[in-house]
């Protein structure tokens, strides 16, 4: 983790877990779906969404409270690897489908130290550019210099949780070939840093809030 600011911790979260919050989040699709459609309840952020601007027409929801749960469960096997004290910023979470693609980017500040489990679906490989460099010209019209490093493939099972550096290494998912992979994202700051002390909670009140 010091020398290339990432690293997979395999079986994570128990395969059973994983697999319990994978269908939750695909019930919880399809809920608020009817719900959108059938104009039982508008648009929320803890509902979840398809409107977001990195991967567009995909669920995804900022804040659940059992994503949020999780954040704070894993908190300390993610200090234990990294050697770091964190402060707990905010959860993501994203059922990937066919033919999506995750564009290159680095993280915002709130996240300093970011994780992504795999839940369950089709296997679908992370790239980590160690190198840290700035490849990305523009995210939202994926634009890369043309002499980018092609980075490192990181494959994770159901259970399995890359931690890097968000805000220090681009990463990114090529054309997702298969029909969908669920992904939970844990974000946290480094408690020394001052700017990540502030960032707690991703400015909310507590966990559990909307944006």
């Amino acid at each position: 983790m010091k020398k290339f600011k990432y690293k997979v911790i395999k079986n994570a979260i128990d395969i059973n877990l994983a697999n319990f919050i994978y269908n939750y989040f695909l019930l919880k699709r399809d809920a608020v779906k009817h719900m959108y459609e059938n104009k039982i309840h508008e648009r929320w952020t803890i509902l979840g969404h398809w409107n977001e601007d990195q991967v567009p027409g995909t669920y995804c929801c900022y804040g659940d409270f059992a994503a949020e749960t999780l954040l704070l469960k894993m908190m300390s096997t993610v200090e234990k690897h990294s050697g770091l004290t964190l402060v707990p910023t905010y959860s993501f979470t994203r059922l990937y489908k066919k033919g999506d693609v995750l564009v290159r980017h680095k993280d915002r500040p709130a996240c300093e130290l970011s994780t992504s489990i795999n839940l369950g679906g089709d296997p679908w490989p992370i790239f980590i550019d160690e190198t840290g460099t700035d490849n990305v010209i523009s995210w939202k019209h994926n634009i890369i210099k043309p002499d980018a490093p092609k980075g490192t493939e990181v494959i994770l099972s159901p259970g399995d949780m890359l931690v890097y550096a968000g805000c220090d290494l681009e990463h990114w998912r090529e054309e997702f070939k298969g029909e969908i992979c669920g992904q939970v994202f844990l974000h946290y700051g480094n408690k020394k840093n001052i700017i990540s002390n502030e960032l707690k909670f991703d400015r909310r009140a507590m966990l559990g809030l909307p944006y």
